[in-house]
């Protein structure tokens, strides 16, 4: 019986050693494994684009309870995900755009060298920004400050976009408190840029937002003479716009003492034709009726008439040739500029 359990208790031995040996093995195979996983994930994780690598899994999987995951108790090695590129970003719908993406963006237009790349940056952020959320967001990221550094960007295009993002930011009137600091850049590039150009029209789009309210309609007190020039010089799509800036700030009357001594070209008297555009025309006529509004006294009126060419000598004053042209129109084939003209007139 002794040498039954002394026989009893070596083969217990050897089947311990069995097992042991047997896991010794099986943690060799999976080290082994292992190693030839992770060597291929990093040569992988190193050629692959940045799509492809944040979509990879493990090659080996440890099964909870298997005997692997008991004897090892290592972690398998996976790739980690990276950083999408701005090329992959630029190409996602701009409602899709987390707030990681919008400060990558942010980030990357900073530094981006080359024109294209902060072109589509820019474009893509300007998209983003038609979102009320995406708005906020921009702000918070000091994005507006970051984008309005490109309104002298060495390329048209890139202007151009600076200026279509601001104006996409301006719907939001927290962001107009920072978008304001920039009017006279964006005055100034209305002055530079070729006439009827995209950058004008951009400019006048966003001036256009901005007086909407009269909050920072004091801000264009300079402008005037310029608008009033384009009004003679531009096609039709910036005649329009020039006019909506002009109604906008018109309607206030507290910047009416401004308006009426700027300088006027005695040209813009023209457009009060009937051949002139229905849209040009109607907001023509809303902004001279807005003027017909503005009753100055005898004094200011006698002191105006000592500007030359100031827009009260232009339109306002007795000696203008405003009013013939209005009652010409009286007979336009419009039924609504037929009225505007009567209450002008009235």
């Amino acid at each position: 019986m002794g040498d039954g359990s002394v026989t009893a208790r070596l083969g217990n031995v050897k089947a311990l050693l069995g097992i042991v040996a047997g896991a010794g093995a099986f943690y060799g195979i999976y080290k082994l494994v292992s190693a030839e996983s992770f060597k291929r994930n990093k040569k992988s994780a190193n050629s692959e684009s940045p799509s492809v690598r944040s979509s990879q899994r493990c090659e080996v999987t440890l099964k909870p309870g298997s005997l692997l995951a008991k004897v090892s108790g290592l972690d398998v090695a996976c790739p980690r995900p990276v950083d999408a590129a701005s090329g992959d970003i630029v190409h996602q719908s701009p409602g899709n755009l987390e707030p990681q993406h919008l400060k990558f963006l942010l980030s990357r237009v900073q530094t981006a060298n080359n024109q294209s790349e902060r072109f589509e940056i820019l474009l893509t952020l300007g998209n983003a920004a038609a979102f009320t959320v995406n708005q906020n967001l921009i702000r918070e990221l000091d994005g507006i400050r970051i984008i309005a550094a490109f309104l002298f960007d060495p390329a048209a295009e890139v202007r151009v976009q600076t200026l279509n993002a601001l104006n996409n930011l301006c719907m939001n009137i927290e962001n107009q408190e920072q978008i304001k600091v920039y009017v006279p850049q964006v005055l100034e590039l209305i002055e530079m840029s070729p006439v009827n150009s995209d950058l004008q029209l951009g400019a006048l789009r966003l001036l256009t937002n901005l007086s909407v309210t009269d909050k920072h309609q004091h801000l264009f007190k300079e402008s005037i003479t310029l608008l009033l020039s384009l009004l003679v010089v531009s096609n039709e799509a910036l005649q329009v716009q020039a006019l909506k800036v002009l109604v906008n700030v018109s309607s206030n009357p507290d910047m009416m003492d401004d308006i009426v001594q700027a300088q006027a070209p005695a040209s813009v008297l023209l457009l009060f034709d009937a051949r002139t555009a229905h849209a040009v025309l109607l907001r023509l006529l809303t902004f001279a009726g807005n003027l017909k509004a503005w009753r100055p006294s005898a004094q200011v009126a006698d002191q105006l008439r000592q500007k030359q060419d100031c827009l009260f000598r232009v339109m306002l004053d007795e000696s203008s040739q405003l009013h013939s042209r209005l009652v010409q129109l009286l007979s336009h084939p419009d039924g609504e500029i037929q009225a505007q003209v009567a209450r002008i007139l009235t």
